[in-house]
């Protein structure tokens, strides 16, 4: 399948090699010309704009939108208005507010156009080797772009959630839990980390992925940070927030849910701006191993 993509950031990017090498033409396009370049000498076609995008799909056409959620997203989404048409497909893979991707799909049914959210996991390495992915939307548009999705995805690492804004609703709590896991995990490795043993943390986490209730790729991802830099030193353990946990939260209070552990870490990732704590370096390392993160040096 013939698939425009907007965004070739640390995500798309490797999307679209992920795309490419299963089989897929690819169409990319981004505002950094230098990504393009580079791209392009990994044999993936672009284009210098949206509009010469949509101008290279032919009929029924695929747009997947791979950019930071918010007015980036309906920007792109402005631009994109006066140039599909009846039956064509727009997948949002980033992590928009799933009340924006219900507005959103409705808007641009009105014009015939399937608009399907995706919420996409598994960080940079997964965007390149298999991503896990939770969709809403038509059940009909997702039916035309399965095969595609199956193909970039990891085994058994896909689901059509249900209706429009549910594929990001259900990544907004999965991002909620991560931030509740990535908290627990610091602390408890900052009480190791301040004991008068000499402990070895980045074996302890290596153990504890062996057999362990504790172990998954979160764990893994504590152990490569802590092999190449034991105490962190060089980082400050700032822990920026991207939005998901407090949308989870809002969400929660809504319902009257009580979610006082992913509460609490939204809460530090507040109170890491503020001063500096070797949990704060953990869970800014984690996010640095899985999605790239940018990490504030000393």
């Amino acid at each position: 399948m013939k698939i425009g993509l907007v965004g070739l950031g640390k995500m798309g990017y490797n999307l679209a090699l992920n795309l490419k090498r299963n089989g897929h033409d690819v169409v990319g396009y981004d505002v950094n010309q230098t990504t393009l370049q580079r791209i392009t000498g990994e044999g993936v076609s672009t284009a210098s704009s949206i509009a010469e995008l949509v101008g290279k799909l032919e009929e029924s056409r695929v747009i997947w939108l791979m950019i930071p959620a918010g007015e980036i997203v309906d920007a792109a989404l402005s631009e994109l208005k006066p140039l599909l048409s009846d039956g064509d497909i727009i997948i949002e893979g980033g992590n928009s507010y799933y009340k924006d991707s219900i507005r959103r799909a409705r808007e641009w049914a009105e014009l015939g156009v399937d608009y399907l959210d995706c919420g996409t996991s598994g960080g940079t390495e997964g965007a390149l080797n298999g991503i896990c992915v939770m969709i809403g939307g038509s059940k009909t548009a997702f039916d035309k772009v399965e095969p595609v999705i199956k193909d970039i995805s990891l085994p058994d690492a896909y689901l059509f959630c249900g209706p429009a804004g549910s594929g990001h609703y259900v990544k907004m709590i999965h991002n909620g839990i991560e931030y509740g896991m990535m908290q627990a995990i610091a602390e408890g490795f900052e009480v190791l980390q301040k004991s008068d043993m000499n402990l070895d943390l980045a074996a302890i986490a290596g153990l504890w992925n062996h057999g362990s209730v504790v172990r998954s790729w979160l764990m893994e991802l504590t152990e490569r940070a802590l092999k190449k830099e034991p105490d962190l030193a060089s980082i400050k353990g700032i822990m920026h927030s991207s939005g998901e946990a407090k949308w989870t939260l809002e969400t929660a209070m809504e319902k009257q849910i009580a979610t006082p552990v992913i509460a609490l870490s939204l809460i530090m990732r507040y109170r890491s701006l503020e001063d500096d704590s070797f949990a704060g370096k953990i869970v800014a390392a984690l996010r640095n191993e899985f999605g790239g993160h940018e990490l504030v040096k000393k």
